[in-house]
C-alpha cells in the first residue's frame, strides 16, 4: 500500500499542474487548509449539535438517517451527522468560504457547492472501540447514488476536511487512483459495495494531517480503512462536502429516505 503522493497548496485559483494531476489520478490532497484553530472550532461546534441532537432523540435530517454510537466510555454519540452545516452556524458560515470555489474548476461550468443536496456538509466521527458502530467502511463510488435513485450519472467530487493527523495504522481512507475513468461496468461491479473491505494492491493510503484538505471524484473507488489500534489513538473526525453538478435537487425536512440509505446500520 502506497503512502506517498505529490500533495499542493491550495490558492485562490486552481495552478495548470494541480488540475492535470486531479485529472490523472482522480484526486488531490492540499496540506494545511484549516489552521489548529478552526479544526477545533469545528469539532466543538459538532459537539454542540451532538448534544442537541441527543436530547431530542433526531432520528433523521432531511430524510437521511442519523448513525449513532457509543464512545469508549459507552457514552452515546453521534457517529455520522448529515446536514450539519444547517444546524451549526460556524459550519454554515465555513461551507461559503471564497476559497472552496476554486475546487469548483475541477468539474467547471454548472458547478456548485452541495450545501443542502445530496447529504450536505456530512461529519464523520471514527472511534475503534468495544462499542462503536461506525469504524470503517467498505469499499464504493459515491456515483453509484444517482444510478441507484434512477438518474443520469452527474459530476460529482467529495471535499475531505480533516481534522485528524492520521498514520497508516490509524486506518482512514484508501484509495484507487485513475478508478474515476473506469467503464460504467467496471464502476458497477468492480468490488462489492460497501461489504467488500479487502485490501487493494493498487490502493493509495490518504495521509492528512489536522487541518489538511483532499478532493475525490465521486466515480473514484474508495473505501475507509479500520483503525489498527484501539482506544483514544483511534480516534478520526473528518467531513465531507459535496461539489455537484446538473439538476437541483435540495433535501428538507418533508424529503423521503432512499432505499439504499435504509441500510445505512450496516456500516460497522
Amino acid at each position: 500500500m502506497a503512502t506517498n503522493y505529490q500533495t499542493f497548496t491550495l490558492l485562490e485559483k486552481l495552478t495548470p499542474e494541480q488540475r492535470q494531476f486531479f485529472d490523472t489520478h482522480g484526486f488531490i490532497h492540499f496540506k494545511h487548509f484549516m489552521s489548529p484553530e478552526t479544526v477545533q472550532q469545528i469539532i466543538k461546534s459538532s459537539q454542540e449539535v451532538e448534544q442537541k441532537w441527543i436530547a431530542d432523540n433526531v432520528e433523521k435530517i432531511n430524510g437521511v438517517p442519523i448513525k449513532y454510537g457509543n464512545d469508549l466510555d459507552g457514552k452515546r454519540i453521534v457517529q455520522r451527522f448529515a446536514f450539519i452545516n444547517q444546524h451549526a452556524p460556524f459550519l454554515a458560515d465555513f461551507i461559503k468560504k471564497p476559497e472552496l470555489n476554486a475546487l469548483l474548476d475541477l468539474i467547471g461550468p454548472g458547478a456548485r457547492i452541495g450545501a443542502n443536496e445530496k447529504d450536505g456538509m456530512v461529519f464523520n466521527h471514527y472511534v475503534n472501540g468495544e462499542n462503536s458502530k461506525f469504524t470503517k467502511m467498505g469499499w464504493h463510488t459515491d456515483g453509484l447514488r444517482d444510478i441507484f435513485i434512477g438518474g443520469r450519472l452527474n459530476p460529482m467530487l467529495n471535499v475531505g476536511l480533516h481534522l485528524s493527523t492520521l498514520q497508516p495504522e490509524n486506518g482512514g481512507l484508501r484509495i484507487i487512483p485513475g478508478t474515476h475513468k473506469q467503464s460504467l461496468m467496471s464502476m458497477l461491479f468492480r468490488k462489492r459495495y460497501f461489504f467488500d473491505h479487502r485490501p487493494d494492491k493498487n490502493e493509495i493510503a490518504i495521509m492528512p494531517e489536522a487541518g489538511d484538505l483532499t478532493v475525490h471524484d465521486g466515480r473514484l473507488w474508495h473505501r475507509v480503512a479500520q483503525s489498527s489500534v484501539v482506544g483514544e489513538s483511534s480516534r478520526r473526525r473528518v467531513i465531507y462536502i459535496p461539489i455537484i453538478a446538473g439538476k437541483y435537487v435540495p433535501r428538507d425536512e418533508n424529503s423521503p429516505t432512499l432505499f439504499y440509505q435504509k441500510f445505512a446500520g450496516l456500516v460497522k
